[in-house]
């Protein structure tokens, strides 16, 4: 079996394992006994996400992390796993089954390459940021995310470099007003239009370049969700609006409620609902150096436009990147799909960066 056909068949496995999220039992029990046949030095599972390393760690080597998230969002029609064309087909192809399956062999094959390798696959990442279980796998194999010089999230980037993340956070804003009959408005006080002011703001705003390290970021500000209060011959005494913010990498909490507290101003009141943090953007960081050394010429950099558990990993103080084989087009898509050749391009950019 060659190469590429053995990490084709690992892919087709972990896709005919279905792991939607909150769901990845499954999964989790199949990858912790394929790990202990090959009597690895270290596997730890926390719920059910696993952090596992052929080899003990060498002092005199730096250390690479390599991160998946083993879940996947519920599917969207039937896409029963197959090959067609140059095309690997399956409820998480991209995002991020492909990925997981690179990782995975590549460290199964016990390198003895120039780092400390270590890899981490984790659940729950498709949900809310609180439910994930990375905080649990990073407290139960903390020594290794303490030495871990440099983390790459597989994600979907194209086989291109997506350096840091936007910071991500939902605004519930409420805005109040008095019930009434809507033939006679004036007996109360439309929520609704309360909201008027902030709904202009926001469709007039536009996004705002952030450069770090020559990449530009875009922070957007966007109502994502409405609900309110009443039938439509009532007036409501609330209107809700769900306000997304994406913004840059060096902004922290502090920074985004105070934008909120600006933008939303006296007529309504807010919750800061499922911030996940901006991750730094690490272009200096000597691995990743090596890597742009042996990966293929046509390699980009660009800003990664959205979040990962980067920006979690960023928390901690560990450098961290995005670098994976899946379509970013193909993430939550209908008819899921990763391209063989992009599968291919990981697994050789992978062996000769651990192999120097």
């Amino acid at each position: 079996m060659s190469d590429l056909e053995r990490v084709l068949a690992l892919t087709e496995e972990l896709l005919r394992i279905e792991s939607v999220t909150g769901d990845e039992g499954e999964l989790g029990d199949w990858l912790e006994a394929r790990l202990r046949q090959r009597d690895p030095h270290t596997l730890i599972r926390a719920g059910h996400s696993l952090c596992f390393a052929m080899r003990p760690p060498d002092p005199d080597k730096a250390t690479l992390m390599l991160v998946g998230h083993t879940d996947t969002v519920p599917p969207a029609d039937e896409n029963p796993v197959r090959r067609q064309d140059d095309c690997l087909f399956g409820l998480g192809a991209s995002d991020m089954k492909a990925a997981d399956a690179v990782l995975l062999d590549a460290i199964e094959r016990d390198p003895d390459c120039r780092y400390n390798l270590v890899g981490v696959l984790y659940a729950r990442e498709e949900g809310p940021f609180v439910d994930s279980e990375m905080p649990q796998i990073i407290e139960a194999a903390s020594d290794w995310f303490d030495r871990t010089d440099l983390a790459v999230c597989m994600e979907p980037t194209d086989n291109q470099l997506e350096l840091g993340c936007l910071g991500t956070c939902h605004a519930t804003v409420r805005f109040g007003g008095q019930r009434a009959h809507s033939a006679r408005p004036w007996q109360g006080d439309n929520a609704i239009h309360k909201a008027a002011g902030l709904l202009t703001t926001l469709a007039g705003l536009e996004r705002e370049e952030h450069l770090f390290h020559g990449l530009t970021f875009y922070e957007v500000l966007s109502a994502t969700m409405v609900d309110y209060r009443g039938a439509r011959n009532v007036v409501p005494e609330e209107f809700v609006v769900n306000v997304n913010y994406r913004f840059a990498p060096d902004k922290d909490e502090a920074d985004v409620r105070a934008r909120l507290d600006s933008l939303v101003g006296e007529d309504a009141t807010y919750e800061l609902d499922d911030f996940c943090p901006a991750g730094r953007v690490c272009g200096d960081n000597p691995l990743l150096e090596d890597l742009r050394e042996v990966a293929p010429s046509d390699l980009s950099v660009r800003a990664k436009q959205a979040w990962t558990d980067v920006g979690r990993l960023s928390r901690l103080g560990i450098d961290a990147i995005n670098w994976g084989p899946g379509a970013t087009s193909q993430a939550h898509q209908a008819g899921e799909w990763v391209s063989i050749e992009a599968i291919e391009r990981s697994r050789v950019t992978l062996a000769a960066w651990l192999g120097g």
